[in-house]
């Protein structure tokens, strides 16, 4: 039914490109050339997915990862978050541009399908009900919607709570970033789940993602995996 829904979808209402409002390709809102113009994040630690400035085809883990491991198993971050995939995140997170989303949440697909052992669930970023209220959306939820609906995967949005309204990790030096997500989350209920993916829009240092692992493993989720769309 899906296929068909997009093929009728496709012939009458294409895809342009949000970007420069050629035609999209590969039912993505995205032009070729825009396309290879996004910033590829090739090079990258496996654990946080930081990039890297030496190549190497074997996994590599980062310094960060080496001296202070994150809860979190693996990292899969297709892009960077600079020009064009900046742009694209910022207007949804900040404009309210909700078809980034489904373009987001497409290319993050396609990635995932191609490289990670996909889990039995993916659970969207928590924001406390404060930035919430703040925002009018969360725009990680809106990513992993599609994300779900194209990976045929579980998609858990009331599990896990942010209990605290933290101070935004912007605003904080890496080596606070850790103590201000302690205690920031909590479970609703638990998962009967194994192996979960959380689904963010851009990650710099990870801290809050490994603090949501740390409380998703306390549960007796065995392994937490992190999908985010750029790596900062």
């Amino acid at each position: 039914m899906n296929n068909w829904l997009n093929i009728i979808q496709n012939k009458w209402l294409p895809p342009r490109c949000i970007l420069c409002n050629r035609p999209g390709f590969a039912d993505l809102d995205l032009c070729n050339a825009c396309f290879n113009d996004l910033p590829l994040n090739n090079f990258c630690c496996y654990r946080c997915a930081e990039n890297l400035s030496n190549a190497s085809n074997s996994a590599q883990l980062c310094g960060r990862c080496l001296t202070n491991t994150p809860h979190f198993d693996e990292t899969y971050a297709p892009y960077l978050y600079q020009h064009s995939m900046a742009y694209l995140i910022t207007q949804l997170k900040f404009g309210h541009q909700y078809k980034h989303a489904r373009l987001l949440g497409s290319l993050l697909a396609k990635y995932v399908s191609a490289s990670a052992e996909l889990p039995e669930c993916i659970i969207p970023m928590p924001l406390h009900h404060n930035r919430y209220q703040e925002r009018g959306f969360n725009q990680s939820i809106e990513i992993a919607r599609h994300l779900a609906r194209l990976l045929d995967i579980s998609l858990d949005l009331h599990s896990c709570v942010r209990q605290r309204d933290t101070v935004q990790q912007t605003s904080l030096p890496a080596a606070q970033r850790l103590k201000n997500m302690r205690k920031a989350f909590s479970m609703a209920k638990p998962l009967k789940f194994q192996h979960v993916a959380i689904v963010d829009d851009v990650m710099t240092t990870g801290a809050t993602a490994s603090a949501l692992a740390l409380t998703l493993k306390e549960t007796g989720i065995s392994r937490v995996d992190v999908w985010v769309c750029a790596r900062a």
